[in-house]
């Protein structure tokens, strides 16, 4: 999975310095991982601005202004939640895109309504926030390893439509 991950993170590094853009991410469930593949890259300075990692539902309001009703009526792990991640990153941390990333890696934490796997991702633009939603298999690694191979690719998809 690395390789993949790898290959997609050169790909959206390329892409960005090709549209001379920066990227900025908002991380729960992968804690990282999504920023760490990017700054792997050599290079990445001139892409990739900063990460906020909002692993508590208490941190994903204070620092990106999401209000606590949203995330009390719908759950930290919902389609609004990943929209004002990635809308309210991109704005707070100045960047033009931003891949913002909320779910439930397990073993546990899991529902019958929001299983282990259940992952949202929002990509961000000045433009547009789009979100998708994702049901991944595997232990608690490979869902954060899945998630941010899939956010990677859906980033360099909007990428390509500026």
């Amino acid at each position: 999975m690395w390789k993949k991950i790898n290959q997609e993170t050169e790909k959206l590094y390329f892409n960005c310095i090709n549209k001379n853009l920066t990227i900025t991410t908002a991380e729960s469930c992968t804690g990282g991982m999504i920023s760490s593949a990017i700054v792997h890259i050599n290079g990445s300075s001139q892409i990739f601005k900063s990460s906020v990692i909002v692993y508590s539902n208490d941190m994903k309001s204070k620092l990106l202004n999401i209000p606590k009703v949203l995330i009390t009526k719908n759950g930290a792990v919902s389609e609004i939640v990943a929209f004002y991640m990635a809308k309210n990153s991109l704005k707070i941390l100045k960047s033009h895109l931003s891949i913002a990333v909320t779910g439930i890696a397990g073993p546990t934490g899991g529902s019958v309504d929001k299983p282990v796997g259940l992952v949202w991702i929002g990509i961000g633009t000045k433009e547009k926030i789009i979100t998708n939603k994702y049901q991944f298999n595997g232990d608690r690694l490979e869902i954060r390893q899945k998630t941010t191979y899939e956010s990677l690719k859906l980033a360099n998809k909007v990428i390509l439509e500026i």
